[in-house]
C-alpha cells in the first residue's frame, strides 16, 4: 500500500502546500483519491509528482468542509467517471461560530447539485472496495464535541451544534493491520481508534493517518490525548494539518517515534 500526500499545510520543494489535505492511495489494484483540499493546488501537486487523477477508481470525501471539498471540481474535470463517496449526512451547511457571526466553512454551495451524478451517499459501514471501508461515527453524544469547538450546522433555518455525522472514516486492511484515515478527527483521534476497534476487534492499527484537530487546543488536553493514543496499540501516527505545530510538537513528545509529520508530498507505505 503507497500513500502520497497531495496537499497539507507543510510545504515542500517544486509543490504547493496550502490549509487542506488531500491523499492519492494505491491499495491493491486500486487508485483511491481521499479528499481534494480547497482548490485546483493538489491536482497541479498531482500532475507535477506523476500522478494521473483519471486513473482514480473511486473518491472519498471524510467529512463536509471546504479546505478538503473545494478541490472536487479539479478532480470531477480530470476524472469523468468515478464516484465520488460521501457519507448520508454531508451538506452545504457547516458553519463556524465567531467574534464576528456565522463564518460558512461548508462544500462550495451549488457543488453537490452540479456534480450530483457523481455522488454516492453512503450510510452505516461501508465498503466501496475489497479490504475497504467507510467508517461513520458510532460515538454518541458528539454535538457536545461540536458545541464546544464552535461548529455547527445550518438545518431548518436553525444553527445546530454539529454532530460530525457527515465524518467517515476510510480503513484499509493490510497484512499488518488496518491503516486507518481520518482527516480532522473532530470527534477526537483517540475515539477514531476505538471506533475502528469496535468495527474490526480481532485486528490491530498499524497506523492512523490525518489531522486531529488540535490547533486550538491547550496543551494540557492534548498531552491527555497523546497519552490515550499511546495507551491505545495503535503502532504509528502520522499526522498535520490542522493538528498544527504545537499540538505535533507535544505529541511527538509523548509518542517518541511512533508520531510522523506529514507534508506536502510525503509518501507513505504499509
Amino acid at each position: 500500500m503507497r500513500v502520497t500526500t497531495l496537499i497539507d499545510n507543510r510545504p515542500a520543494p517544486q509543490l504547493t502546500a496550502e490549509w487542506g489535505l488531500a491523499f492519492w492511495i494505491e491499495y491493491q489494484d486500486k487508485h483511491i483519491l481521499l479528499d481534494t483540499g480547497g482548490g485546483e493546488n493538489f491536482a497541479r501537486n498531482a500532475a507535477a509528482l506523476g500522478i494521473y487523477l483519471s486513473r482514480a477508481d473511486f473518491a472519498v470525501l471524510s467529512h463536509a468542509h471546504w479546505d478538503h471539498a473545494d478541490g472536487l471540481p479539479a478532480f470531477f474535470r480530470r476524472n469523468p467517471t468515478a464516484p465520488l463517496y460521501l457519507r448520508q449526512g454531508c451538506g452545504e451547511d457547516c458553519y463556524d461560530r465567531t467574534d464576528r457571526g456565522w463564518r460558512y466553512e461548508g462544500i462550495r454551495k451549488g457543488t453537490l447539485a452540479e456534480y450530483a451524478d457523481r455522488i454516492r451517499f453512503v450510510s452505516g459501514p461501508f465498503s466501496p472496495a475489497p479490504g475497504v471501508s467507510l467508517l461513520p461515527h458510532t460515538t454518541p453524544g458528539l454535538a457536545a464535541k461540536g458545541k464546544a469547538g464552535k461548529m455547527y450546522r445550518l438545518r431548518d433555518g436553525k444553527y445546530t451544534p454539529d454532530d460530525f455525522s457527515h465524518e467517515q472514516s476510510l480503513v484499509f486492511q493490510t497484512a499488518r493491520g488496518l491503516v486507518v484515515f481520518n482527516s480532522c478527527c473532530h470527534a477526537g483521534a483517540d475515539v477514531i481508534v476505538r471506533e475502528t476497534q469496535e468495527a474490526f476487534p480481532d485486528q490491530p492499527i498499524r497506523a492512523l493517518v490525518g489531522g486531529f484537530h488540535l490547533f486550538e487546543t491547550p496543551d494540557e488536553e492534548v498531552y491527555a490525548l497523546g497519552q490515550r493514543l499511546a495507551e491505545s496499540g495503535v503502532e504509528e501516527i502520522v499526522t498535520g494539518h490542522c493538528t498544527g505545530e504545537r499540538g505535533f510538537q507535544i505529541l511527538k513528545e509523548v509518542l517518541g517515534a511512533r508520531a510522523k509529520q506529514l507534508r506536502t508530498g510525503l509518501v507513505l507505505t504499509f
